[in-house]
């Protein structure tokens, strides 16, 4: 407190003022390890949420495959039930109108398995690491120790 009396060694007591002391000396080791621990609770704040929005991305990214796979699937189904109806017809009926449902049955289950194969790449192919995260990290472990040097 300004003009609060301290005692040096066996001299008499003399005005300190403790807030220009604070503001003229350099930060002592605890201010730094405060400093610090704020910074790095900040970070890990930030790469918390930088992992949750890259997460969020990739489930997404598996969604949208997932849902081409089903589509895929139910395509692939109405084929097979035209291949069956084209067996019928083929059965029942005379040569053309067998041929036309073949004809759509083999397009329609073409259509659904490249639907089937095209989602199973996209989702082979995607990782669920969240890799920009994981680089953040490893530069922050880097500063935090240049920090602590």
């Amino acid at each position: 407190m300004p003009g609060e009396r301290v005692r040096n060694g066996d001299a008499l007591d003399r005005p300190v003022d403790r807030e220009m002391i604070g503001q003229n000396s350099d930060p002592t080791l605890g201010d730094l390890f405060t400093s610090l621990t704020e910074d790095l609770s900040t970070l890990v704040r930030q790469e918390i949420a930088l992992a949750r929005t890259e997460t969020m991305e990739k489930v997404t990214t598996a969604t949208r495959s997932i849902v081409m796979m089903v589509a895929g699937g139910l395509i692939a189904y109405a084929g097979l039930i035209a291949l069956i109806m084209a067996l019928i017809f083929l059965l029942n009926r005379a040569m053309p109108l067998w041929v036309s449902a073949l004809i759509v049955a083999i397009v329609v289950i073409v259509v659904g398995v490249i639907l089937l194969m095209s989602g199973r790449g996209a989702l082979a192919r995607m990782s669920v690491v969240p890799e920009k995260t994981v680089e953040s990290m490893k530069e922050n472990t880097e500063w935090a120790k240049e920090q602590v040097k």
